[in-house]
C-alpha cells in the first residue's frame, strides 16, 4: 500500500529511500514538527536523537543516522497524514499515545511553543485517532520528561 507512494521518492543523488515503516514514520513526523516553524535547532535535533535512542535502543551514532534518513523522508514525503496513518494502523493505542508524547517533546524542546509546531501536533493527534484528553496527557508527560533531562 505505502510502497507505491514512496517508490518514486528519490534524494537529490537519485538514491532510493527505503520504504518507511512505523519507526521511520515516527521519525519523519518528529522532524516535521521540528521543521514546521522554519527553525530546526539543536535542541530539537538532540531531542529527536534521544527519543530514537530510548525507544529503539540505538546508540548516538545510530540515532543520528536514523534522524538523517528521517529528514530525507520528511523532505520528500507527500503529506503528514500518510505517516500518521502508518502509525495508526501499525501500532496499538499506547504506542500511538507514546508517539504523540514524542511529538510534544520535540515541540517543547526549545522552550518555545510555536503555532506551526502546535498545528502539526494537533493534526497528527486527529490522524492518530487520539482525543484532546490524550493530547493533554501526552503533553504533560512530555514536559515532565524534558524537565528530567
Amino acid at each position: 500500500m505505502f510502497s507505491q507512494l514512496f517508490r518514486s521518492i528519490r534524494t537529490s543523488k537519485e538514491e532510493e529511500l527505503p520504504e518507511p515503516d512505523e519507526k521511520l514514520a515516527l521519525g519523519a513526523l518528529l522532524v516535521r514538527v521540528a521543521k514546521s516553524d522554519k527553525n530546526y535547532n539543536i535542541h530539537e535535533i538532540q531531542r529527536i536523537d534521544r527519543i530514537f535512542s530510548q525507544r529503539f535502543d540505538l546508540n548516538a551514532v545510530e540515532a543520528a543516522k536514523m534522524r538523517a534518513l528521517c529528514e530525507k523522508l520528511e523532505q520528500h514525503a507527500p503529506h503528514l497524514d500518510v505517516f500518521s496513518e502508518m502509525i495508526r494502523e501499525g501500532v496499538d493505542f499506547d504506542e500511538r499515545l507514546a508517539t504523540l508524547e514524542a511529538m510534544w517533546q520535540v515541540a517543547l524542546a526549545d522552550g518555545h511553543e510555536r503555532p506551526e509546531e502546535l498545528e502539526v501536533v494537533d493534526r497528527t493527534k486527529h490522524a492518530l485517532g487520539l482525543s484532546e484528553a490524550d493530547s493533554l496527557q501526552a503533553r504533560v508527560q512530555a514536559a515532565q520528561t524534558i524537565g528530567e533531562t
